[in-house]
């Protein structure tokens, strides 16, 4: 069982930007009822149906995992969405950590399997950003160029990896360069990460707690030592997470689109542009809500 989670300490959820273990440990099961499994496959009806109404040939997606909430973070792993070239459409394309490998793969998964990842059965986010044609088409084509996309995937996986180094590499960075590759035509992650800085690309450092710091001794998919210096005495960690690649991608392309999905007791929320959705998938005033039969 493929897990894309991270792990119950901040470092091993928030900051970490996901791709790498569930907080009960690597690739542990997760359990969901039929009645629950049924919801999430009807949920992710209601996402693929949108993304097949959009005409674009690829998204931005990510979904919710571990709750984030206390950190002020909703989403933590990301990929692309695909309308064809893979096995189904709309399958996405991602990068995982392979647990019993103890290595970084490329996985390409079903949308429903790709929405199941959460560890909340019964409320659930995804988030859709819908880029402008001149970035879409060629972000299809670059995701779904195999020795492209493998090229940009670094052999030393952390789940913490600083943006702006080569040493290492998490699930969303690789969507970041990824994203590089294809808007600007670099093949090689120096000169990705290079073309993302100087378009703007700036994750917002998080916040740790310093004995967070001493779980990369214990933990052999989180390190510290290509954090910069300074940023590491004033207790922050710089990192991919899906909120970083959306904010980037909606300044340096303002048509694109984002709509963001929930399912909870009220059954499916659907909001296009504005704030977030609110907490525990409650609908507000100009939401979209379907119900779950």
């Amino acid at each position: 069982m493929i897990r894309t989670a991270v792990t119950a300490a901040l470092l091993l959820t928030a900051a970490t930007a996901e791709a790498g273990l569930p907080p009960r440990g690597c690739d542990s099961k997760h359990d969901i009822t039929a009645a629950q499994q049924d919801r999430l496959l009807r949920f992710a009806a209601v996402v693929r149906q949108a993304l097949a109404e959009s005409g674009s040939p690829a998204a931005l997606i990510s979904r919710s995992g571990t709750d984030l909430s206390r950190f002020g973070l909703r989403y933590s792993h990301a990929g692309i969405a695909l309308a064809d070239g893979l096995d189904t459409p709309w399958a996405v394309r991602q990068l995982y950590y392979a647990c019993a490998e103890g290595a970084p793969r490329l996985f390409d998964q079903g949308l429903a399997g790709f929405i199941s990842g959460s560890d909340d059965a019964d409320v659930g986010y995804v988030s859709l950003l819908l880029l402008p044609a001149e970035a879409a088409a060629p972000l299809a084509a670059t995701a779904l160029d195999k020795p492209v996309a493998l090229g940009l995937l670094n052999a030393n996986y952390s789940a913490n990896a600083y943006p702006f180094s080569t040493q290492y590499q998490n699930c969303n960075q690789w969507v970041a360069e990824l994203l590089a590759a294809a808007v600007g035509g670099t093949h090689a992650r120096a000169d990705a990460q290079a073309w993302l800085q100087r378009e703007g690309y700036a994750p917002e450092p998080v916040r740790v707690s310093g004995w967070l710091l001493m779980a990369g001794h214990f933990m052999p998919w989180l390190h510290f030592d290509d954090q910069p210096r300074e940023q590491l005495r004033a207790s922050a960690v710089q990192t991919s997470l899906p909120d970083s690649l959306e904010a980037f991608a909606l300044r340096r392309w303002p048509a694109a689109r984002r709509i963001e999905f929930c399912h909870g007791l009220q059954g499916v929320v659907q909001r296009e542009g504005g704030a977030a959705l609110a907490a525990d998938c409650v609908p507000q005033a100009g939401d979209r809500v379907m119900a779950l039969k």
